[in-house]
Order: structure tokens, then sequence, then C-alpha cells
């Protein structure tokens, strides 16, 4: 039920045509794909390896034959996970100024930066810490 809610809230969000997609984590996605289009992916994609799109790519060539639940939701998990991709990339950019001023010393691409930033984050900016949320790293 809880995934059904997601997705409901999902479709609604992009058909109010926010400007920013909610986003999931890739297992999240996988479980709302295995609800929605679970039997269309072993009807239709029997073999598919998974990765690079190929799921995604296997269920939109066969739109026409995806059950009424698949064709309603798989194009919005796709996007909410790349919308998650993004906002993982935009993390750095958003929040270099609170790097600069709660994380001295380190320098894009270390690899502690989020750690740093999310045990700061009483202090952090509004903006970085809407920003580490929606990349999935904060509460």
């Amino acid at each position: 039920m809880r995934f059904a809610g997601l997705a409901l809230a999902v479709v609604l969000a992009l058909a109010g045509g926010q400007a920013k997609a909610q986003t999931v984590s890739y297992a999240q996605a996988a479980g709302l794909l295995a609800q929605h289009c679970g039997g269309d992916i072993m009807k239709l994609c029997r073999g598919i390896n998974l990765g690079n799109g190929a799921i995604h790519n296997c269920l939109a060539q066969s739109a026409a034959q995806l059950s009424p639940a698949c064709a309603a939701n798989h194009a919005g998990i796709r996007e909410m996970t790349e919308a998650r991709a993004a906002a993982q990339k935009q993390v750095y950019k958003t929040c270099d100024r609170d790097v600069a001023q709660f994380c001295p010393g380190l320098v894009p691409g270390d690899g502690n930066i989020v750690s740093c930033l999310l045990e700061a984050s009483k202090v952090v900016s509004g903006t970085c810490t809407a920003s580490l949320v929606n990349a999935g790293y904060g509460q």
C-alpha cells in the first residue's frame, strides 16, 4: 500500500506540472516496478539483463501491450530515479558554500563531503539541507 501511495503521489505531482519530480532510491523503484509491472516484465521482457535501462526500454517498446497499472506508472518511476541521480550530482553545487564553511579541508570529489554535511545538518543552509534530502542523503 505504501508504494501505491508513492506512485499516486508521483503521478499527481507530474500531472500538476511541478518543476521537480519526487525522487526514490533504486530499491524503491525496483519495488514499484515489481508491483505495477512485474507481470508485464515476466511476459514481455523475459531474459533481458537488468541495467542500462534495458527493462525501461523493453516496457517502452511494448507500450501497446502493457497492463493499465504498468502503463500508468513505469515512466514516472523512471523519472523519479533519474531525478534522484540528478539531485545527487547537484548536491555538490548547491552545498559548495556550506562545504567551505563547515567542512574545511575537504575538496570537490572528496568522499567525505556528504558525511560532513550530514554531521553539520543543524547549521547548513536550508537550500543545502533540501538538496541533501532530495538526493536521498538526509532525513
